[in-house]
C-alpha cells in the first residue's frame, strides 16, 4: 500500500527524521491560511503518482494570495488519472544540495538494500550506475554504524554531513523494518544550512503486513475505472497510450503490451479478462474498453479454456448493440477457432493467426487514424 507524501512525512517525524514544517489542506482557502502562517511555501498535490513537478502538480508561492491561486489550479488538475483531494503546503526550504536516499527490497538477494546518491532530484532515474551506492543489509545483523561510515566513504562524504548521515540512515532503516515497508524513499534528501531534511517522502507498506499497522489509513490506489473493472472481476490497469488491449491471461496480455511498444505503439491499458469467460463477461470487458475512447482496439486471444467462438460472439453482440466505430485488430487462435472466425467475418472483421501480425496491424491502424 502506497502512502501519500504527507503520511510518509508523518512517519518520518515519528522516527525523528527532519521534515519541513507544513499543513495538509483540503481547499484553496486553507492553503491561503497555511501560507499566511508559513511564509514562502511549496504546494504539493497529494496523489499516488510520480513526476508531479514536471506535470505541474507542485508549485511555489511567495504570498498567501499566490498560494490560494496555485492551490485552485492544482485542485483542478488530473495527474496520472487522479485528482487531488488534499494538498501539502510546506515552508520553502533553502536547498544547497539534493541527495537521493532509499531503502527497498532486493528480490534477488532477498535482503533490504540501501540506495544512495549525491545526484538526487527529479531525474534520479538517469543517474549513472557508478554514481549510485547499493548496500545490501543482512537483517540478522542490521544496519550498523560502521556500515553507514563505509557508505559515506564510498560517497565521498565526511565532516558534518557524515555525522548527519550516521544519525539519519539508521532511523530510516528502523522505520523500514518496523513498519514492514517495501520502500522508504527520500528524494530529494535536502542538504540545508540547518542539516539534512526530507523534502519528499515515498513509503510503501507490505499489504500482507497491514494487519500489524491498524493505525495506518487504508488507501485506495485505483482509479474509478480500475475500481469498476474490479467489480466485474477483471484485471485492469489504466495506461497512457492510444491502443486499447484485451487478452486472456496475464502473460499473454503483458506480451501484447510489450509487442505494441516494440512496433512503435503505446498501449492504453492492461486488460486480462481471464480464462473461461462467457459471452456476458467478455461483452462487459469490451464495453469497459470502449468507454475509455481509445483510437484502436487490439484483441489477442489464444483460446484454451477461453473459447474463440464465445469471444467472437461477444464482439459481434457489442458491435451490433453499442456500435464499434474505431479500427480493430483481432488475433484469434485455439479452441473453436474456425467457428469464431466465421462469426467475425459476418461482422466484417478480419482476424489474424499471428500475434505479431495483429499487433503490427494495430499500430499501422493507429498511424492511419
Amino acid at each position: 500500500m502506497k502512502l501519500y507524501e504527507y503520511l510518509g512525512k508523518e512517519l518520518f517525524a515519528r522516527y525523528d527524521i527532519p521534515v519541513p514544517a507544513g499543513r495538509v489542506v483540503e481547499s484553496a482557502e486553507q492553503a491561503e491560511e497555511a501560507a499566511a502562517e508559513l511564509g514562502e511555501v511549496v504546494i504539493k498535490s497529494q496523489v499516488l503518482t510520480g513526476k508531479r513537478g514536471k506535470a505541474g502538480g507542485i508549485a511555489f508561492a511567495s504570498s498567501a494570495g499566490e498560494a490560494r491561486t496555485e492551490a485552485e489550479r492544482i485542485f483542478k488538475m488530473e495527474l496520472g488519472g487522479f485528482k487531488a483531494e488534499k494538498l501539502l503546503v510546506e515552508e520553502k526550504i533553502q536547498i544547497e544540495q539534493e541527495i537521493y536516499l532509499a531503502l527497498t527490497v532486493d528480490g534477488t538477494a532477498q535482503k533490504p538494500v540501501v540506495l544512495v546518491s549525491l545526484d538526487g532530484g527529479m531525474d534520479v532515474e538517469d543517474v549513472p550506475e557508478e554514481r549510485m551506492i547499493r548496500w545490501p543489509v543482512d537483517v540478522t545483523v542490521g544496519l550498523q554504524g560502521f556500515m553507514v561510515r563505509e557508505i559515506c566513504r564510498q560517497l565521498g562524504v565526511s565532516g558534518d554531513l557524515q555525522k548527519e548521515f550516521i544519525k539519519l540512515l539508521p532511523r530510516l532503516y528502523r522505520l523500514f523494518r518496523e513498519m514492514d515497508a517495501e520502500l522508504a524513499e527520500i528524494n530529494p534528501l535536502a542538504l540545508t544550512p540547518g542539516g539534512l531534511v526530507a523534502a519528499d517522502a515515498k513509503v510503501t507498506i507490505d499489504d500482507d503486513a497491514l494487519y500489524r499497522h491498524k493505525d495506518l489509513p487504508r488507501i485506495r490506489e485505483k482509479t474509478d475505472l480500475e475500481l469498476q473493472a474490479e467489480e466485474l472481476d477483471l484485471a485492469y490497469v489504466e495506461l497512457d497510450g492510444d491502443i486499447a488491449v484485451m487478452a486472456n491471461g496475464a502473460g499473454i496480455t503483458m506480451a501484447t503490451l510489450d509487442m505494441v511498444q516494440h512496433y512503435g505503439g503505446t498501449p492504453a491499458n492492461f486488460l486480462d479478462f481471464g480464462g473461461g469467460a462467457d459471452v456476458e463477461k467478455t461483452s462487459q470487458s469490451l464495453e469497459l474498453l470502449l468507454g475509455t475512447d481509445p483510437r484502436v482496439l487490439l484483441i489477442n486471444i489464444f483460446g484454451g479454456i477461453t473459447r474463440c467462438d464465445v469471444v467472437a460472439e461477444a464482439f459481434s453482440r457489442v458491435k451490433e448493440s453499442k456500435g464499434i466505430d474505431l479500427p480493430v485488430s483481432f488475433r484469434l487462435v485455439g479452441t473453436n477457432e474456425a467457428e469464431g472466425r466465421a462469426i467475425l467475418e459476418k461482422a466484417g472483421i478480419k482476424s489474424f493467426t499471428s500475434m505479431e501480425e495483429a499487433v503490427s496491424h494495430a499500430v499501422d491502424l493507429l498511424k492511419q487514424s
